[in-house]
């Protein structure tokens, strides 16, 4: 969770003795989970905000852990949205929360776990004061790393508090880790079998006995939180494991899974992607069905997955290239140029992101010939899902008679329009891409090449590449 937590309504009490008397009943979290996501349920609200393609299958599960109180983990491919889940599930929790002010174990006033905290409440009584603590406050993560740790996740002997005096039977001398000072929270393990099989030992006690053991101390505090872990499948049973005991303690083991159909896909991409030009509906189908189209190829390692950040990355890198033409026609003398992205930028994105993705061993040295040929696949099959059935003829006779249409990259939208002039059948290509009734030339031209190369990729016209990138396209010789 991130940003600064909002400031307590001042009408919250702020003694002991008036939090008493406000009729606040102690519950767990797991009870404070279940109260409240059935409110929710039955409110007919999100119970899951940003979470997108799980609403018939991921969530149902989820849904029915939280509903049972179980500590759950979420296996799946890498770019499933796993972590978004898991930091959505913070958003079940009450908005404020009464705590004793200054404990590290955010102990609830009308059950303190510590003697020290007991013996306060003894002293002070009704006039103890309250703290709230926000929701965003209540939710702690750990990427589990090979380094990571029994200290970080359960504490350990403070050497400072025991060179002051204290004897090491004091549990004051402790040093609290992650995870009880996630108390009355939701804490989170991403990437749980990358964490030593020694360390997972340490979470046993925490996800059945609920107390927490420090270097052999008698100590036991009856921690009160949901523990999520999240793992690749791969990982799961290969590289790292997750150890056998600690298997059995989870409740609830739910498989995440990549967007199910296209407009899934197309609904991540635009939640997700921070464009910085406009990228048109046809474009991002584009982008989204090459997406998939990698996820499919027997090329890619079909072990590692290809992450929805693919697709994100890719809208991105798209607006970014229709950016960089608007800058640098701006500094000449075209016309200026709006910042509208084409289907030809998407080309650049077959080496940019080629670090994505993990391909077959044999397929060493192609890999940007393996996702140039899976954009032209997902921009024909675009082209016909998109303008099936409209008469294109209008295009095929621009070039009629040996001419020519050349676009790209560094081409200006007024110089396209300017070579193909007045097409007929132009307005219901604009209109099937939704483009509008009134476009602006940027958008007109992202039309026109798309429907060039449509019409080349699905052999009704030919097209040649220059040695500076552009794209002339004309009668197949």
């Amino acid at each position: 969770m991130t940003g600064t937590p909002p400031v307590p309504p001042v009408d919250l009490p702020g003694t002991l003795g008036a939090l008493r008397a406000s009729g606040y009943r102690p519950r767990t979290v797991k009870q404070e989970l279940r109260a409240n996501l059935l409110a929710r349920m039955r409110a007919g609200e999100p119970r899951f905000p940003g979470v997108v393609g799980y609403d018939d299958t991921v969530l149902p599960e989820v849904e029915r852990a939280l509903l049972a109180g179980h500590d759950l983990v979420l296996l799946g491919e890498r770019g499933q949205g796993k972590t978004r889940l898991i930091r959505a599930l913070a958003g079940l929790l009450d908005e404020w929360t009464p705590v004793l002010a200054g404990s590290v174990l955010n102990e609830d006033p009308l059950r303190p776990l510590t003697p020290a905290s007991r013996a306060l409440v003894a002293e002070a009584g009704d006039d103890l004061p309250v703290a709230w603590l926000h929701r965003s406050l209540r939710y702690g993560e750990k990427l589990a790393t090979p380094d990571t740790s029994v200290g970080d996740l359960v504490g350990d002997v403070d050497p400072i508090r025991v060179a002051q005096g204290r004897s090491l039977g004091d549990p004051e001398t402790i040093h609290f880790g992650l995870v009880p000072r996630t108390n009355r929270g939701i804490f989170a393990v991403n990437e749980l079998p990358d964490l030593a099989e020694r360390i997972q030992v340490a979470l046993l006690n925490v996800l059945e006995e609920r107390d927490i053991q420090v270097r052999g101390y008698q100590l036991r505090l009856p921690l009160d939180l949901l523990l999520v872990a999240s793992a690749n499948p791969e990982d799961y049973t290969n590289r790292g494991r997750i150890i056998t005991p600690l298997k059995d303690r989870f409740g609830a083991e739910i498989r995440t899974h990549y967007p199910l159909d296209l407009d899934l896909e197309l609904a991540l991409i635009r939640q997700e992607a921070d464009l910085v030009a406009e990228v048109p509906e046809h474009v991002l189908e584009v982008l989204a069905r090459f997406a998939r189209a990698v996820r499919e190829s027997p090329s890619v390692d079909p072990r590692s997955g290809v992450s929805a950040r693919f697709a994100i990355a890719a809208a991105e890198t798209v607006a970014a290239a229709a950016l960089r033409r608007s800058g640098l026609l701006a500094a000449g003398d075209a016309e200026a140029e709006t910042a509208v992205a084409r289907v030809g930028d998407a080309v650049s994105v077959t080496s940019t992101l080629r670090g994505k993705v993990e391909f077959e061993s044999g397929e060493e040295g192609r890999e940007t010939e393996i996702l140039g040929h899976l954009l032209r696949t997902a921009t024909a099959e675009t082209f016909r899902a998109r303008l099936a059935g409209l008469d294109l003829s209008g295009f095929t006779g621009l070039v009629a008679d040996g001419a020519v249409v050349e676009t790209g990259e560094l081409v200006a939208s007024a110089d396209l329009l300017r070579q193909v002039g007045t097409v007929p059948g132009l307005a219901k290509v604009l209109d099937r891409l939704g483009l509008g009734d009134a476009p602006t030339p940027a958008q007109a031209a992202a039309g026109i090449e798309f429907v060039l190369e449509g019409l080349h990729l699905t052999r009704r016209l030919g097209k040649d590449v220059t040695e500076d990138g552009r794209a002339r396209y004309g009668s197949r010789g």
